[in-house]
């Protein structure tokens, strides 16, 4: 135990006074030593401890080796193009050429405004983003649990008409644009998000729409 004492008579004796005894203080302290202990104890196994943020990313199946002209085969998918300050999209499979019934593909140009991205993606992703409205008005009535409805999200955006986005920049695009890319994505509930290498017919399309 931890004592506080102090001593219990006075030092020297006057001569006709007499002085009251002191009686000796004693603190036990103890008690507040486990108190520490418990609460410190208490903080520890409820606090919640800072997770890294990170961001699953999809990364597709590589090439054939023996042709790496044609791009792989993709459903309902829109693949961005970033360079510099500027942002290009495209649906659908890429043709460098006529092929079949198939035009050539045309670059469109889009920016970070309101009107922009947000919007485009949101057009393309509706039934995720339907399906999301759903799931956040039963979490909200709890009727599903967390661990469900993110199990639920998670399905939605593996479904056949969930849009798939590729992204692909050139050497002059920042680093800004590409995580500005991948925030709108991330808000807009994509699924799968598949950074790849840009094509030669797609990069000399990409420099003629800047020139």
């Amino acid at each position: 135990m931890a004592d506080m004492g102090e001593g219990g008579s006075g030092g020297g004796h006057d001569k006709g006074k007499k002085r009251a005894k002191k009686s000796s203080t004693r603190v036990d302290m103890t008690p507040m030593v486990d108190l520490a202990f418990l609460l410190l104890t208490f903080f520890v196994l409820t606090s919640t401890f800072s997770k890294p943020k990170v961001m699953s990313m999809v990364y597709p199946a590589k090439p054939d080796p023996l042709d790496l002209t044609k791009p792989p085969k993709i459903n309902n998918a829109i693949t961005f193009l970033v360079t510099e300050d500027k942002l290009f999209y495209y649906t659908g499979q890429y043709y460098s050429v006529p092929t079949g019934d198939k035009p050539a593909t045309v670059l469109e140009e889009t920016n970070f405004g309101p009107k922009g991205v947000r919007k485009l993606l949101a057009d393309l992703n509706k039934s995720v983003l339907r399906g999301k409205e759903g799931l956040d008005k039963q979490l909200e009535n709890k009727e599903i649990q967390d661990s469900t409805y993110l199990r639920k999200l998670i399905d939605l955006k593996k479904e056949k008409e969930a849009l798939k986005v590729l992204i692909k920049t050139d050497d002059k695009a920042t680093c800004k644009n590409f995580i500005d890319l991948v925030d709108e994505l991330k808000i807009a509930e994509i699924g799968v998000i598949a950074p790849v290498d840009i094509l030669a017919s797609e990069l000399e399309l990409l420099k003629s729409k800047i020139k």
